[in-house]
């Protein structure tokens, strides 16, 4: 067996710190939802409050997304990583130790600002390198962390510890992460440097002004509003599912957090899963497949009058049926979008980011006049209009002749 050259070690230590930097995004993400009651109480808080620290990180983590290409040139991929982690955990630690709500809202503008840069450049390095089997596995790795931050957040509760000990275990975890990236940001950068031929540096200067004539293109649209919904419904499903459990349905924390965690679990699960069958299966049918089951599954958890079991298995199931969109839909921008690709992924981050903080936010306003229970049929119709624009990306993208097409 031949040794290893210098330059596959470097992009396998790529690789490896990409799918670190991917747990450390979502570590903290979905950790608001099961800290939100609490926090809620603390401040004095009405529901669709939930919406405001969603949108301020959203609104930072936009910003920077955008940013993203030009920071990654002048910085580095080694000093992006460790800075935008190093920045990620003064935010949770800002969290931890925020004496009012306004100071937890500046935190979360410090964490989008932190994150929002090395989400964009991570994808669209993997998305151009390695494909949609590792994109896959690196949001399972985001899945990772969003499963553990729920589950941690959850053990500190029930043991009334309260969600600001919470918050500062998180940062704790955090800072070790930025310790890890600092001490290996030239290892990244070498990597980089060795790997990433000359022509993709003039071509992306050669691109520097092109964003906007990117915004031209109706297939970049409908990418963008796709990752707007998925993220939406992803993440109004994680932030909403423990209210509507303990104070709509009657659950316990302890259950309530568990069903959460197990929720982000099967997004994770999924993801590890549909890696090993992508490229056999065709990136098309199986996100055609995946918003079937989003449709269905988002409609079990809805239903009233079912036993909490089929609640939980619904919720699990929405979990599992997300998994693949995100990374697969980002995974196929390249062929979808030749040269300007590495813009539309930078757009569809903030598209995404935009999802993150308008859906919750919608969600938690038609929970605040309607009751709890309209916050699960809210799911239902975001999926149904999630699998619709689908459908129609792959009937004016996907058509026969398009170049290097596989709709499968």
């Amino acid at each position: 067996m031949p040794e290893p050259t210098a330059s596959s070690r470097h992009l396998t230590t790529l690789l490896v710190l990409a799918y670190l930097g991917f747990v450390s995004l979502g570590l903290p993400d979905a950790v608001l939802g099961v800290a939100w009651p609490s926090l809620r109480a603390a401040f004095s808080l009405p529901q669709a409050a939930l919406g405001a620290p969603l949108a301020a990180l959203a609104v930072s983590y936009f910003l920077s997304g955008l940013a993203a290409g030009s920071l990654m040139r002048r910085a580095g991929i080694g000093a992006l990583l460790a800075g935008s982690t190093a920045i990620v955990t003064l935010a949770v630690a800002g969290f931890a130790s925020a004496p009012s709500f306004g100071v937890f809202l500046a935190a979360a503008c410090i964490g989008g600002f932190g994150s929002g840069a090395i989400d964009a450049a991570l994808n669209a390095y993997v998305a151009h390198n390695f494909g949609a089997r590792h994109m896959t596995w690196l949001h399972a790795a985001y899945s990772l962390g969003a499963a553990l931050g729920p589950a941690l957040m959850t053990a500190v509760l029930a043991r009334e510890a309260g969600w600001r000990t919470g918050y500062a275990v998180l940062a704790g975890a955090l800072g070790v992460l930025a310790v890890a990236f600092i001490l290996t940001r030239r290892r990244w950068d070498e990597g980089a440097a060795a790997t990433a031929p000359d022509a993709a540096t003039s071509t992306a200067s050669a691109e520097q002004d092109a964003g906007p004539h990117v915004l031209r293109r109706p297939r970049v649209w409908l990418q963008l509003g796709f990752f707007f919904l998925y993220t939406g419904l992803e993440m109004s499903a994680g932030q909403w599912a423990f209210t509507v459990l303990t104070e709509a349905r009657g659950l316990d924390e302890s259950q309530a957090g568990t069903q959460v965690s197990l929720y982000w679990a099967s997004l994770l699960a999924g993801r590890i899963v549909l890696g090993f069958v992508v490229e056999r299966v065709g990136p098309v049918l199986l996100v055609r497949l995946a918003t079937a089951l989003a449709v269905l599954s988002a409609a079990v958890f809805a239903l009233p009058g079912l036993p909490p079991v089929a609640a939980f298995t619904g919720l699990a199931l929405l979990g599992f049926a997300l998994a693949p969109m995100y990374p697969v839909l980002m995974a196929e921008t390249p062929r979808r979008m030749g040269s300007h690709a590495a813009h539309a992924v930078g757009f569809q981050v903030s598209a995404a980011t935009a999802g993150i903080a308008a859906m919750p936010s919608l969600a938690g306003l038609l929970g605040q006049r309607l009751g709890l229970g309209a916050i699960p049929w809210f799911l239902v119709g975001t999926a149904v209009a999630l699998a619709l624009l689908h459908e129609t990306l792959v009937a004016t993208v996907d058509h026969p002749g398009h170049p290097r097409s596989s709709p499968r």
